[in-house]
């Protein structure tokens, strides 16, 4: 069977996550005379227990996609970002967040639930009639060819479509039958996170705040989620693999291993490693930085978020890229009842898209090491963050995004 010959203009996704369900949402919103399937393998959607950070280019997309009210009752709103050493809890540097964020890019910094900015999505996806949504559905096998794209599912089951949109994580299987590059490698860094309820947080815990500790070879982060009730904590240690299944991202831990991974520590953090009653761990996996376009769409196949340009987390924007690939996709799709020439319109995607990302990704890969940095690193670090500290963690060229594209596909070159 030729691939898609009879798909007509339908959409395929696969990965319920937070790139494919905000994938689906843009293309629904900016199309919604296009069918959509998105498949994701687990049994129902959900998310693991953990929280992560927006910056204002991701609230961004989602105040373009009428999601900011939804979003306001269920984030928290930190009014700083302060770095402490590990060590003896020195304040190191301080960047004002709130309304100063606000001002500077039109938009707030925001810390959340993946469970509540995922359920979020998912709302706001139901009512498009345009979009099947299906559970426990592994996509094995893709092909691709000039009329279309076939997949086909564990259990032989087949859906065709004009163009699929790869959202299935890290892990990606679908991602070596395109790209081809192998699977991701371990970083060598393990994190351990854990929530608490605000109350029950150390008096030394700040409540408004997104603090993140440094120290040779490991650093934590704590913020408020859940409208500030609360507290997500993430400690980022250097060590080895775990023993056992290493492709998930939710394992449990013990909390006398991270107390021995983290050495002797302030007696603030150390209470807080204390006041989590259940530690899960994460080993870290990633990617080199992407090197062209090749890695984010070929002909009628695009990849986003994690299986594209997974990030390691010491830029907080792994799920703000993902975001961001969706939202911009939705730009470069023509006017509703147009017919849709998704190579071209992937490529121009992947063009926009992949240098941001292989920046972010870099960025990232870098900050871990300045993070960890010991000796005469960790002494300059220290030394820049006291003297330029607001200077270093801003990132103008990063929350003023995302780029906007300035043509459809079908327009370039006329």
């Amino acid at each position: 069977m030729t691939a898609g010959r009879s798909a007509q203009e339908r959409l395929l996704i696969v990965g319920g996550g937070m790139a494919g369900l905000g994938a689906a949402l843009a293309c629904a919103q900016a199309r919604p005379d296009v069918p959509i399937t998105l498949l994701e393998q687990a049994p129902e959607f959900s998310e693991v227990g953990a929280g992560i950070q927006l910056g204002p280019n991701a609230v961004r997309v989602l105040r373009d996609w009428g999601l900011e009210p939804a979003l306001a009752a269920v984030a928290a709103f930190p009014a700083t970002l302060q770095v402490r050493r590990a060590a003896d809890g020195a304040g190191l540097a301080t960047l004002p967040l709130g309304e100063q964020a606000r001002r500077a890019y039109g938009a707030p910094y925001v810390t959340i639930h993946r469970a509540d900015l995922h359920t979020l999505l998912l709302q706001a996806l139901r009512p498009h009639g345009q979009v099947a949504l299906y559970t426990g559905q592994r996509v094995q096998t893709l092909h691709s060819d000039a009329h279309g794209v076939l997949a086909t599912g564990s259990d032989e089951q087949t859906w065709s479509a004009q163009a699929a949109l790869l959202a299935d994580g890290v892990w990606s299987v679908l991602r070596q039958q395109v790209v081809g590059d192998g699977p991701p490698r371990f970083s060598g860094h393990l994190a351990y996170r854990g929530l608490l309820p605000m109350d029950e947080a150390p008096p030394s815990v700040a409540r408004d705040a997104v603090v993140a500790w440094l120290g040779p070879r490991l650093h934590g982060v704590h913020y408020p989620v859940r409208a500030g009730r609360w507290l997500n904590v993430v400690l980022v240690v250097e060590g080895p693999l775990p023993d056992g299944d290493v492709t998930g991202w939710d394992h449990a831990a013990q909390r006398h291993a991270l107390q021995q991974a983290l050495g002797p520590v302030h007696p603030a953090l150390a209470a807080l490693v204390e006041a989590v009653p259940h530690w899960r761990l994460w080993p870290l996996f990633g990617r080199a930085p992407m090197r062209s376009a090749h890695e984010h769409a070929q002909g009628r196949v695009g990849l986003l978020g994690d299986a594209a340009h997974p990030m390691r987390p010491y830029l907080a924007q792994g799920a703000a890229m993902a975001l961001e690939d969706a939202w911009t996709l939705a730009q470069l799709l023509p006017p509703a009842r147009q017919p849709i020439d998704w190579p071209a319109v992937l490529a121009a995607w992947a063009r926009v898209r992949w240098p941001r990302n292989a920046r972010v990704q870099a960025r990232s890969r870098a900050n871990g090491v300045i993070f960890h940095a010991t000796g005469a690193l960790r002494l300059g670090r220290d030394a820049a963050l006291a003297l330029l500290g607001p200077r270093l963690l801003d990132q103008p060229w990063l929350y003023s995004g995302p780029p906007r594209p300035t043509a459809w596909p079908c327009q370039e070159g006329r």
